[in-house]
Protein backbone atom coordinates (compact mmCIF):
# COMPACT_ATOMS: atom_id res chain seq x y z
CA UNK A 1 0.00 0.00 0.00
CA UNK A 2 1.74 3.16 -1.16
CA UNK A 3 1.81 5.72 2.34
CA UNK A 4 2.28 9.44 1.72
CA UNK A 5 5.68 10.70 2.16
CA UNK A 6 6.17 14.45 4.29
CA UNK A 7 9.67 15.55 6.50
CA UNK A 8 8.44 16.95 9.94
CA UNK A 9 11.71 19.10 8.87
CA UNK A 10 11.09 19.72 5.59
CA UNK A 11 14.92 20.31 4.07
CA UNK A 12 14.19 22.45 1.13
CA UNK A 13 16.03 25.40 2.51
CA UNK A 14 18.37 23.96 3.52
CA UNK A 15 19.22 21.99 0.52
CA UNK A 16 18.88 24.91 -1.58
CA UNK A 17 22.00 26.75 0.12
CA UNK A 18 23.93 23.37 -0.90
CA UNK A 19 26.26 23.62 2.19
CA UNK A 20 29.65 23.74 0.77
CA UNK A 21 32.66 21.00 1.37
CA UNK A 22 34.48 23.45 3.30
CA UNK A 23 31.56 22.82 6.12
CA UNK A 24 32.09 18.90 6.39
CA UNK A 25 34.83 19.27 8.57
CA UNK A 26 32.20 21.26 10.88
CA UNK A 27 29.20 19.03 10.54
CA UNK A 28 31.66 15.98 11.15
CA UNK A 29 32.05 17.25 14.63
CA UNK A 30 28.26 15.70 15.36
CA UNK A 31 29.90 11.90 15.02
CA UNK A 32 31.44 12.24 18.59
CA UNK A 33 27.49 12.85 19.66
CA UNK A 34 25.27 10.27 20.61
CA UNK A 35 22.39 9.72 17.59
CA UNK A 36 19.40 11.83 19.75
CA UNK A 37 21.71 14.55 20.30
CA UNK A 38 23.02 14.43 16.62
CA UNK A 39 19.24 14.06 15.06
CA UNK A 40 18.48 16.97 17.29
CA UNK A 41 21.47 19.21 16.09
CA UNK A 42 20.26 18.52 12.76
CA UNK A 43 16.16 19.19 12.78
CA UNK A 44 17.41 22.49 14.94
CA UNK A 45 20.22 23.86 12.05
CA UNK A 46 17.26 22.92 9.55
CA UNK A 47 14.67 25.13 11.31
CA UNK A 48 17.50 27.82 12.24
CA UNK A 49 18.18 27.80 8.30
CA UNK A 50 14.45 27.90 7.60
CA UNK A 51 14.18 31.33 10.23
CA UNK A 52 17.14 33.11 8.83
CA UNK A 53 14.77 32.63 5.37
CA UNK A 54 12.23 34.07 6.53
CA UNK A 55 13.85 36.81 8.63
CA UNK A 56 15.37 37.47 4.73
CA UNK A 57 18.67 37.51 6.24
CA UNK A 58 21.84 37.10 3.75
CA UNK A 59 23.01 33.78 2.71
CA UNK A 60 26.59 34.23 4.39
CA UNK A 61 24.76 34.54 7.61
CA UNK A 62 22.56 31.83 7.21
CA UNK A 63 25.42 29.81 6.48
CA UNK A 64 26.99 31.13 9.34
CA UNK A 65 24.00 30.98 11.35
CA UNK A 66 23.34 27.17 10.55
CA UNK A 67 26.81 25.92 11.01
CA UNK A 68 26.06 27.23 14.38
CA UNK A 69 23.49 25.35 14.71
CA UNK A 70 24.78 22.06 13.95
CA UNK A 71 27.47 22.92 16.71
CA UNK A 72 25.12 24.21 19.27
CA UNK A 73 25.08 20.93 21.58
CA UNK A 74 28.58 20.10 20.66
CA UNK A 75 29.58 20.03 24.37
CA UNK A 76 27.12 17.46 25.42
CA UNK A 77 29.04 14.92 24.59
CA UNK A 78 30.81 15.18 27.70
CA UNK A 79 27.70 15.50 29.78
CA UNK A 80 27.16 11.83 31.71
CA UNK A 81 24.94 9.64 29.95
CA UNK A 82 22.78 9.67 33.20
CA UNK A 83 22.11 12.74 33.11
CA UNK A 84 21.73 12.91 29.39
CA UNK A 85 19.44 10.36 28.51
CA UNK A 86 17.73 10.73 32.21
CA UNK A 87 13.72 10.29 31.16
CA UNK A 88 12.40 12.04 33.75
CA UNK A 89 12.77 15.67 35.70
CA UNK A 90 16.25 16.46 36.04
CA UNK A 91 17.07 17.46 39.85
CA UNK A 92 19.08 20.68 40.71
CA UNK A 93 22.36 19.46 40.93
CA UNK A 94 22.10 17.29 37.35
CA UNK A 95 20.35 20.39 35.78
CA UNK A 96 23.42 22.71 36.86
CA UNK A 97 25.85 19.67 34.90
CA UNK A 98 23.76 19.47 32.08
CA UNK A 99 23.83 23.72 31.62
CA UNK A 100 27.74 23.30 31.65
CA UNK A 101 27.05 21.90 27.73
CA UNK A 102 27.17 25.64 26.76
CA UNK A 103 30.28 26.21 28.20
CA UNK A 104 31.61 23.32 27.27
CA UNK A 105 30.80 23.80 23.61
CA UNK A 106 32.12 26.87 23.44
CA UNK A 107 35.79 26.05 25.12
CA UNK A 108 35.73 22.84 22.16
CA UNK A 109 35.04 25.33 19.79
CA UNK A 110 37.65 27.73 20.56
CA UNK A 111 40.62 25.30 20.72
CA UNK A 112 39.79 24.71 17.36
CA UNK A 113 40.48 27.49 14.64
CA UNK A 114 38.09 25.98 11.99
CA UNK A 115 35.23 25.98 14.87
CA UNK A 116 35.97 29.05 16.31
CA UNK A 117 34.09 31.26 14.03
CA UNK A 118 30.42 29.32 15.46
CA UNK A 119 31.64 29.06 19.34
CA UNK A 120 28.71 31.93 19.76
CA UNK A 121 25.89 29.04 19.00
CA UNK A 122 27.51 26.92 21.24
CA UNK A 123 27.74 29.31 24.20
CA UNK A 124 24.41 31.55 24.04
CA UNK A 125 21.49 29.33 23.15
CA UNK A 126 20.18 29.32 26.43
CA UNK A 127 20.41 32.61 27.45
CA UNK A 128 17.46 34.62 27.77
CA UNK A 129 16.50 37.95 26.35
CA UNK A 130 15.03 39.26 29.73
CA UNK A 131 18.31 37.81 31.69
CA UNK A 132 16.63 34.47 32.82
CA UNK A 133 18.92 32.43 30.39
CA UNK A 134 22.32 30.92 31.15
CA UNK A 135 25.65 30.26 31.51
CA UNK A 136 26.20 34.18 31.61
CA UNK A 137 21.77 35.75 32.39
CA UNK A 138 22.42 38.34 29.60
CA UNK A 139 19.70 40.41 28.60
CA UNK A 140 18.73 41.46 25.04
CA UNK A 141 21.26 43.59 24.19
CA UNK A 142 24.31 41.58 24.41
CA UNK A 143 22.73 38.32 22.82
CA UNK A 144 24.16 37.64 19.42
CA UNK A 145 21.32 37.47 17.08
CA UNK A 146 22.59 33.87 15.58
CA UNK A 147 22.02 32.86 18.92
CA UNK A 148 18.47 34.19 19.68
CA UNK A 149 17.89 32.28 16.27
CA UNK A 150 19.10 29.18 17.69
CA UNK A 151 17.52 29.10 20.99
CA UNK A 152 13.76 29.27 19.39
CA UNK A 153 14.91 26.69 16.68
CA UNK A 154 16.32 24.54 20.02
CA UNK A 155 13.17 25.17 22.43
CA UNK A 156 10.53 24.13 19.78
CA UNK A 157 12.63 20.90 18.73
CA UNK A 158 13.11 19.68 22.44
CA UNK A 159 9.65 19.86 22.77
CA UNK A 160 8.74 18.35 19.61
CA UNK A 161 10.92 15.42 20.06
CA UNK A 162 10.01 15.10 24.01
CA UNK A 163 5.97 14.70 22.64
CA UNK A 164 6.89 12.17 20.00
CA UNK A 165 5.07 14.00 17.32
CA UNK A 166 4.49 11.64 14.33
CA UNK A 167 2.42 14.45 12.66
CA UNK A 168 1.71 18.24 13.58
CA UNK A 169 -1.51 17.43 14.84
CA UNK A 170 -1.99 19.22 18.20
CA UNK A 171 1.40 21.15 17.34
CA UNK A 172 -0.59 24.09 18.29
CA UNK A 173 0.26 23.03 21.76
CA UNK A 174 4.03 23.07 21.11
CA UNK A 175 3.95 26.55 19.76
CA UNK A 176 1.35 27.95 22.60
CA UNK A 177 4.02 27.19 25.22
CA UNK A 178 6.81 28.93 22.88
CA UNK A 179 4.11 32.01 23.15
CA UNK A 180 4.22 31.97 26.76
CA UNK A 181 7.68 32.21 26.75
CA UNK A 182 8.15 35.29 24.72
CA UNK A 183 5.40 37.07 27.12
CA UNK A 184 7.11 39.70 29.36
CA UNK A 185 7.78 39.05 32.98
CA UNK A 186 4.10 40.11 34.70
CA UNK A 187 5.52 39.59 37.96
CA UNK A 188 8.13 42.95 38.40
CA UNK A 189 6.97 45.44 40.78
CA UNK A 190 7.74 48.08 38.79
CA UNK A 191 7.72 51.06 41.47
CA UNK A 192 10.90 49.23 43.01
CA UNK A 193 12.63 48.02 39.83
CA UNK A 194 15.60 50.11 38.03
CA UNK A 195 14.99 51.63 35.00
CA UNK A 196 17.28 49.06 33.34
CA UNK A 197 15.62 46.14 35.62
CA UNK A 198 11.94 48.23 33.89
CA UNK A 199 13.27 47.44 30.12
CA UNK A 200 14.03 43.99 31.05
CA UNK A 201 10.87 43.26 32.28
CA UNK A 202 9.33 44.22 29.22
CA UNK A 203 10.80 40.97 27.64
CA UNK A 204 10.10 37.81 27.56
CA UNK A 205 13.03 34.64 27.09
CA UNK A 206 12.40 34.60 23.38
CA UNK A 207 12.55 37.33 20.68
CA UNK A 208 8.67 37.88 19.59
CA UNK A 209 9.83 38.19 15.42
CA UNK A 210 11.57 35.24 15.46
CA UNK A 211 9.07 33.63 16.89
CA UNK A 212 6.88 34.57 14.66
CA UNK A 213 8.33 33.15 11.63
CA UNK A 214 8.79 30.13 13.18
CA UNK A 215 5.15 29.86 12.99
CA UNK A 216 5.23 30.14 9.21
CA UNK A 217 7.99 27.31 8.95
CA UNK A 218 5.45 25.53 10.95
CA UNK A 219 2.53 26.59 8.60
CA UNK A 220 4.50 25.64 5.66
CA UNK A 221 5.53 22.31 7.02
CA UNK A 222 1.51 21.55 7.78
CA UNK A 223 0.80 22.68 4.16
CA UNK A 224 3.44 20.24 2.91
CA UNK A 225 1.42 17.49 5.41
CA UNK A 226 -2.02 18.40 4.62
CA UNK A 227 -1.04 18.22 0.49
CA UNK A 228 0.80 14.44 0.98
CA UNK A 229 -2.00 13.25 2.99
CA UNK A 230 -4.48 14.65 0.61
CA UNK A 231 -3.00 12.95 -2.58
CA UNK A 232 -2.40 9.93 -0.14
CA UNK A 233 -6.94 10.52 0.40
CA UNK A 234 -7.45 10.22 -2.89
CA UNK A 235 -5.24 8.18 -3.85
CA UNK A 236 -7.21 5.73 -1.48
CA UNK A 237 -10.48 7.12 -2.71
CA UNK A 238 -9.34 5.70 -6.46
CA UNK A 239 -8.32 1.96 -4.81
CA UNK A 240 -11.34 1.51 -2.62
CA UNK A 241 -13.66 2.52 -5.99
CA UNK A 242 -11.41 -0.34 -8.00
CA UNK A 243 -12.43 -2.50 -5.23
CA UNK A 244 -15.57 -2.04 -5.17
CA UNK A 245 -15.88 -3.04 -8.63
CA UNK A 246 -14.13 -6.14 -7.76
CA UNK A 247 -16.67 -6.60 -4.88
CA UNK A 248 -19.55 -6.04 -7.43
CA UNK A 249 -18.29 -8.43 -9.73
CA UNK A 250 -17.64 -11.21 -7.50
CA UNK A 251 -21.74 -10.42 -6.33
CA UNK A 252 -22.26 -11.21 -10.12
CA UNK A 253 -20.47 -13.73 -10.47
CA UNK A 254 -21.72 -15.72 -7.34
CA UNK A 255 -25.42 -15.41 -9.04
CA UNK A 256 -24.32 -15.97 -12.44
CA UNK A 257 -25.40 -19.77 -13.25
CA UNK A 258 -24.05 -20.10 -16.81
CA UNK A 259 -20.56 -20.61 -17.10
CA UNK A 260 -19.99 -17.81 -19.77
CA UNK A 261 -21.20 -15.30 -17.56
CA UNK A 262 -19.48 -16.67 -14.47
CA UNK A 263 -15.87 -16.30 -17.12
CA UNK A 264 -16.55 -12.74 -17.95
CA UNK A 265 -17.25 -11.70 -14.51
CA UNK A 266 -14.00 -13.21 -13.56
CA UNK A 267 -12.14 -11.67 -16.43
CA UNK A 268 -13.39 -8.49 -15.09
CA UNK A 269 -12.39 -9.03 -11.66
CA UNK A 270 -8.31 -10.28 -12.71
CA UNK A 271 -8.47 -7.02 -14.64
CA UNK A 272 -9.20 -4.81 -12.21
CA UNK A 273 -6.59 -6.60 -9.59
CA UNK A 274 -3.07 -4.95 -8.77
CA UNK A 275 0.12 -6.13 -7.65
CA UNK A 276 -0.26 -9.39 -5.63
CA UNK A 277 -4.15 -9.27 -5.34
CA UNK A 278 -6.05 -12.44 -5.85
CA UNK A 279 -9.88 -13.62 -5.54
CA UNK A 280 -8.49 -15.08 -2.46
CA UNK A 281 -7.41 -12.07 -0.33
CA UNK A 282 -8.61 -8.45 -1.83
CA UNK A 283 -11.48 -8.36 0.48
CA UNK A 284 -8.85 -8.64 2.88
CA UNK A 285 -6.88 -5.81 0.95
CA UNK A 286 -10.72 -4.06 0.49
CA UNK A 287 -10.41 -3.76 4.54
CA UNK A 288 -7.31 -2.22 4.59
CA UNK A 289 -7.75 0.55 1.83
CA UNK A 290 -11.21 1.40 3.89
CA UNK A 291 -9.50 1.35 7.06
CA UNK A 292 -6.38 3.43 6.02
CA UNK A 293 -8.97 6.08 4.27
CA UNK A 294 -10.62 6.81 8.15
CA UNK A 295 -7.58 7.09 9.28
CA UNK A 296 -5.99 9.40 6.88
CA UNK A 297 -9.01 11.52 6.17
CA UNK A 298 -9.40 12.45 9.78
CA UNK A 299 -6.08 12.88 10.65
CA UNK A 300 -6.42 15.50 6.85
CA UNK A 301 -9.36 17.34 8.96
CA UNK A 302 -7.46 17.33 12.18
CA UNK A 303 -4.57 19.22 10.45
CA UNK A 304 -6.81 21.57 9.04
CA UNK A 305 -8.74 22.20 11.79
CA UNK A 306 -4.72 22.30 13.41
CA UNK A 307 -3.72 24.89 10.94
CA UNK A 308 -6.45 27.38 11.09
CA UNK A 309 -5.91 27.45 15.16
CA UNK A 310 -2.49 28.11 14.53
CA UNK A 311 -2.65 31.48 12.46
CA UNK A 312 -5.23 32.72 15.18
CA UNK A 313 -2.52 32.38 18.04
CA UNK A 314 -0.93 35.71 18.56
CA UNK A 315 2.50 36.86 19.66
Amino acid sequence: MLEPTFDFYDRTSLKSYNLNESMRYQLNMLDSLDVFTRKHCENVASITCRLCEYLHCNKYFTEYCTICAYLHDIGKQFIPPSVLQKPGKLTDEEYEIMKTHTTIGYQICMKDPQLRPYAAGALYHHEALNGSGYPQGLTKKDIPYEAQIIRVADEYDAIVSKRQYKSHIDISDTLQILIENTKPNQQVNKSDALNHMLETAKLGKNNPLIVKKLFKVVIDDIEYEISCTSDYVSHLKNEIKRLKQIEAYQKQFDKATKEKDKQYYLEGMKYLFRNNETIENYKNIYKEYQNAYELRNNALQHLNEEIKKIKKLKI
